[in-house]
């Protein structure tokens, strides 16, 4: 029946999980104060317990509050919280808002430096400190607002976006002799989801672990001896060409000593250009998914992807108690992508003339063309299944039969979409499924995808090249760990601050989902209390 499951590394999930907890979890700075010298008499005594044993002696340049021991007059600077001073350590924070609407402009880095007078070293520390901005503005107003809501069905769309990343060599590591010993632009791939009617984004993850070096899978490999396990047992599985080290084999090895020098040297290659590695995408977007369904409570869940294995495989395995109670259900959306937008538009005319004569035909009123497309599918789903009964040995279940239908309402842009559903809906009546289909779209992610397009710099479409022979990826950054952080600034703007019209209604996704009041400006943002 050609039926196959693919084992996955719990402990790498787990790994890929705390990783995209970390990346997205902001922590004060809690340094290690001396208050005193050495054999003051008052040494257990602090500012923080024994105030009245210190005297305040002001600010110091930075902004800091200066205590003075009444002992021992020893002079100590206190960091300031977050309430305190937003701008600690920033010589030129005046210049924060403007970066950022120059970074979610499309500005090159180099132009973005001459324009302000910054060093590229400053400009990776202001983006660093926005990211860590936008990242306590989730904490106060996405992730506590979400914790108090419960949403009785929620829809939502996923999908991947692959850019390409420029595989620099590290310093010193130049030369001819270097050359072709890697790729020099690495497919690398980040997942999007969104809520389907506010399209509000949950999240984007950028499936790159910047932290992990080959020195840590190297002792982990000594260590755990991972060489000689299963790739679903390994704590590195998650890292697909390199969850393990090449070690000398043994005696009872199969492997050759000269396999195992070229597995070596691939390794040694790759330990020449930048450090991180890229992530298998079914474990960023298992923990993609899990994290999302921490985040969000809701009764009832209705996903829309691609036909991507990757994507469907995560749904499954996090979503495997709610699919089997009937609470969760997943729907497939596919459009040809090789359409002109001639043709395209040719589809959406034409779809429109047939919907409205089917509905004079069928002898209904109504020029609605969804209420049209609804009645339509009513009637096409008491006869169609997208699901098989099979009876064997006196019991019978149900198939997924790939039987997809085609969308009644066609888009300007793509034309006519197809639609499937791969959790049995048996249990529906035609009008419910009917009413389910009729809601399937990309365009949540779609409009997201667009806007890193047209809005990041580091992130867009690849340039021709002037002799028109192929594609420039000049603009791609390569540094994943960047295009992370430009994402979240990008996403936090997107939600709160870009307002969109629909019909009469003009809000941002995050007033639509109900998590916001109104909407917010970017020095909201940087420059929050």
């Amino acid at each position: 029946m050609d039926c196959h499951a693919i084992t996955l590394s719990n402990w790498s999930i787990a790994q890929e999980i705390e990783r995209l907890i970390r990346i997205n979890s902001i922590q004060d700075v809690e340094p290690d104060y001396q208050f005193h010298k050495d054999c003051c008499i008052a040494e257990d005594c602090t500012p923080f317990n024994e105030p009245k044993a210190f005297y305040k002696r002001g600010k110091s340049t930075g902004k800091s509050q200066r205590w003075q021991c009444k002992t021992c007059k020893k002079f100590t600077n206190v960091l300031p919280n977050r309430k305190q001073s937003i701008t600690y350590n920033q010589k030129r924070s005046d210049i924060l808002l403007w970066f950022t609407k120059l970074l979610l402009s499309r500005v090159p880095i180099t132009r973005t430096c001459e324009l302000l007078e910054i060093g590229r070293g400053t400009y990776y520390d202001k983006l660093e400190f926005v990211y860590r901005r936008c990242l306590e503005f989730l904490e106060r107003h996405e992730t506590k607002p979400l914790q108090n809501m419960q949403f009785k069905e929620i829809w939502l769309n996923t999908d991947k976006m692959t850019y390409f990343l420029n595989n620099v060599r590290k310093k010193g590591m130049g030369g001819s002799q270097y050359d072709d010993l890697e790729e020099s632009q690495f497919p690398t791939n980040v997942v999007i989801t969104a809520d389907l009617f506010s399209r509000y984004v949950f999240r984007s993850d950028v499936a790159f672990d910047w932290d992990i070096s080959l020195r840590d899978i190297a002792l982990d490999t000594v260590l755990l001896k991972e060489d000689h396990l299963n790739e679903f047992a390994k704590k590195h599985a998650r890292i697909p060409k390199y969850s393990h080290y090449p070690m000398p084999p043994s005696k009872n090895d199969t492997q050759t000593y000269v396999e195992y020098q070229a597995e070596l040297d691939k390794i040694e290659h790759r330990a020449k250009y930048i450090d991180g590695l890229h992530i298998n995408s079914t474990y960023t977007t298992i923990a993609h998914y899990w994290l999302i369904k921490q985040l969000v409570k809701a009764s009832e869940w209705r996903f829309v992807t691609d036909k991507d294995n990757s994507l469907m495989t995560s749904l499954y395995r996090v979503f495997a108690k709610e699919i089997r109670l009937s609470d969760a259900h997943h729907f497939l959306c596919q459009t040809d992508k090789t359409k002109s937008r001639k043709q395209a538009r040719e589809e959406f005319v034409q779809a429109r003339v047939d919907l409205i004569n089917w509905g004079i035909n069928s002898g209904y009123d109504t020029k609605s063309l969804r209420k049209l497309a609804f009645l339509k599918l009513e009637e096409l789903f008491h006869t169609h299944q997208f699901h098989k009964k099979v009876i064997s040995d006196g019991s019978s279940h149900y198939e997924y039969a790939d039987n997809p239908i085609e969308h009644p309402l066609a888009t300007i842009d793509r034309g006519f979409r197809w639609v499937d559903c791969t959790t049995n809906l048996s249990s529906f009546e035609p009008k419910d499924i009917a009413n389910l289909v009729l809601n399937v779209n990309d365009n949540a992610t779609n409009t997201f995808i667009q806007h890193i397009r047209r809005r990041l710099s580091i992130l867009e479409r690849p340039l021709t090249t002037a002799r028109g022979d192929g594609k420039s990826y000049i603009y791609s950054n390569f540094n994943p760990k960047y295009a992370q952080m430009a994402l979240t600034i990008l996403r936090t703007y997107y939600n709160f601050c870009l307002a969109y019209k629909t019909k009469e209604t003009v809000g941002t996704p995050a007033q639509r989902l109900g998590i916001a009041k109104k909407r917010f400006d970017l020095k909201e943002i940087i420059y929050m209390q």
